[in-house]
Order: C-alpha cells, then sequence, then structure tokens
C-alpha cells in the first residue's frame, strides 16, 4: 500500500459523507474529505431539508440518486465543489423499512485518469435496468453498460436482485459470471461489490461498486452477516465474503475449520454500525487493520431489520 497523501489523491471516490436526521433536517455526522478542506468547511455549514440538496433529494425519493453535474443543479455546494475540483456524486439513503437513519454521499472529480463506476440499477418490467452511474475515465464500459440489462439471478446486480444480499465479485475482466467482463477488462476493473438498497416505495435498487487497481474505490471488502442475539446478548456480525488486494481472501479454508472474524455490537467499527444501525466514516488508522487510513461502512436493512454490514478500507 502506498503512502497516506498517495491514497487520498488517486482514489476514485475523493470525498464520502455520512448525513443523519436531526429533526426535519439532514445534518452532517462526520466525513473523509481526502485534504479538500474548503468543501469540508463548506459542508460543516451546510443542512437539508426533506427533498433539498442532493441528500435531501435521495430521502424524498426513497433511491439512490445520481448526480453527474452541479452548474445550474439543485446541488447546494456547487461553488465549493468547484474550488475542489469535485464535479459529481452519488446520494445513497439508507432505511429502516420507511424510517431513514442516514444518506450516505460520496463525491468524485472528473479526470483522464481516474476509473472505476458507482451504478445504480432499478427494476422495471421484470428486468434490471441502469437508472444511472458514474464511471469516470471508463467511457467505453460506461457505454456498454447503458446498453446491457440483467434477469433476475444473472451478473452482479442480478444475483444481489435475486439473493436480497450484498456479493462481492472478483477478476471482474476474466470472470465468466460478470456479464461486463471484456469491457471491464480493458477498463481495468477488477472488484465488484453489489448491494440492495430497499427503498420505502418497495421498488428495487442495486447498488454496484467496480474498482479498478489503479484508482481504487477501496483497497479491501468486507461483507458481514448480522445474527440474531441470543437473549441478553448484544448483537454479532459474522464476517462472510471478504478480500484485500494484499492479502487476498481474509480468510482461508483450513483443516480443522477455523472459526471466522466476528463483531460485537459497539466494539470496534463494525461494532459501531451494528450498536447504532447508522453508517460509519473513519479517518485516521486507530481501531481499523493495520496499514489502512480510513474506511466506510454501510448496513444493509431487510425491511426493517440489519441484516447486513458492507466496509471499505483505503
Amino acid at each position: 500500500m502506498g503512502d497516506v497523501t498517495d491514497t487520498q489523491t488517486n482514489t476514485f471516490i475523493q470525498v464520502s459523507e455520512i448525513w443523519v436526521p436531526q429533526g426535519d433536517v439532514l445534518v452532517l455526522e462526520k466525513g473523509n474529505y481526502g485534504g479538500h478542506d474548503g468543501f469540508a468547511e463548506a459542508s460543516h455549514h451546510e443542512s437539508f431539508a426533506r427533498g433539498e440538496g442532493l441528500p435531501g433529494k435521495a430521502w424524498a425519493e426513497g433511491r439512490p440518486v445520481v448526480l453527474k453535474g452541479f452548474d445550474g443543479s439543485y446541488f447546494k455546494r456547487t461553488e465549493a465543489a468547484k474550488a475542489a475540483g469535485l464535479t459529481a456524486a452519488v446520494a445513497v439513503p439508507v432505511f429502516a423499512g420507511t424510517v431513514l437513519k442516514a444518506v450516505l454521499v460520496v463525491l468524485f472529480g472528473d479526470d483522464a485518469v481516474r476509473t472505476g463506476a458507482i451504478e445504480v440499477w432499478h427494476e422495471a418490467d421484470g428486468l434490471l435496468m441502469l437508472d444511472d452511474g458514474y464511471y469516470g475515465a471508463a467511457k467505453h464500459f460506461e457505454w456498454v453498460s447503458q446498453h446491457t440489462h440483467f434477469p433476475r439471478g444473472q451478473g452482479l446486480p442480478g444475483g444481489v436482485w435475486a439473493s436480497g444480499t450484498p456479493i462481492l465479485m472478483r477478476d471482474l475482466g476474466s470472470g465468466y459470471a460478470f456479464i461486463r467482463a471484456e469491457s471491464a477488462g480493458k477498463a481495468g476493473l477488477t472488484t465488484g461489490l453489489g448491494l440492495p438498497i430497499p427503498s420505502p416505495t418497495g421498488a428495487t435498487f442495486v447498488l454496484t461498486l467496480l474498482s479498478a487497481r489503479g484508482t481504487p474505490i477501496a483497497r479491501r471488502f468486507e461483507i458481514w452477516d448480522v445474527r440474531e442475539p441470543r437473549a441478553g446478548q448484544p448483537a454479532e456480525a459474522v464476517l462472510t465474503d471478504g478480500i484485500c488486494e494484499r492479502e487476498g481472501k481474509l480468510w482461508a479454508d483450513q483443516n480443522p475449520p477455523v472459526a471466522p472474524p466476528k463483531a460485537v455490537a459497539w466494539q470496534g467499527p463494525i461494532g459501531q454500525v451494528l450498536g447504532s444501525g447508522v453508517p460509519l466514516v473513519r479517518t485516521g488508522a486507530a481501531g481499523l487493520p493495520a496499514g489502512y487510513a480510513s474506511m466506510v461502512a454501510l448496513p444493509i436493512y431487510r425491511h426493517d431489520q440489519l441484516d447486513h454490514v458492507v466496509a471499505w478500507y483505503l
């Protein structure tokens, strides 16, 4: 892994924020701004009513929202974003049933180097269609994605739709299960994380994060399965899948079998999400696996119950 400065300047996502409801507005809970201090300052003085700005729009519409241009749009922090070189954003609401827990917002800068994808897929007429996405420099892959649809169970988005659970997919450029493998390989995309995004409207949405080695979304991905707590015991989650670019998969099949890692509510960053039910952005190495400087952890609900926690690290 490179040094922290290199990590911050070469990641696909440049800013990650958590906005939480406080009364009738969303306020900033935490953000990782990667050195964009002016944008951080503007964000700390902002709030969003339902329907207002990008976080408020995701709240009001109950769905992930992609915004690929700020000028003349409903985005409220356009001048600060322009000064920071940020040009696009995706907002992902986290609902437990009909209750909004938080909105995750990630922001990007458009240049000729950063490659990756964050896509929003929605169900229409029995197929998953691309609602919108941000692809950076991966223009051909964007075109292919715009002309691709997925039946239930096919590809990464269709697999998430069928299972209703997060799925981690490796070797996108050569994996037979990844329908867009050829164009993914040409774009340098290596790892895909697909997430079901429940909506209070009942509509089906799937979010996919596709990471390239040169400008990664993350260098480590984890999927934690939340288990029903035993009587009188705190909630637990078990690591059921994960991959790290340095270590490979995060556990190996062994004889005798080795129990997978667990997280307990309120202990460590995954435990924090388990206990609070709210997404987490953490900066600084304290409490993170060795060699990582930041993380995002996102709770995934099934109806009103916490079902999974997914995390990505840099």
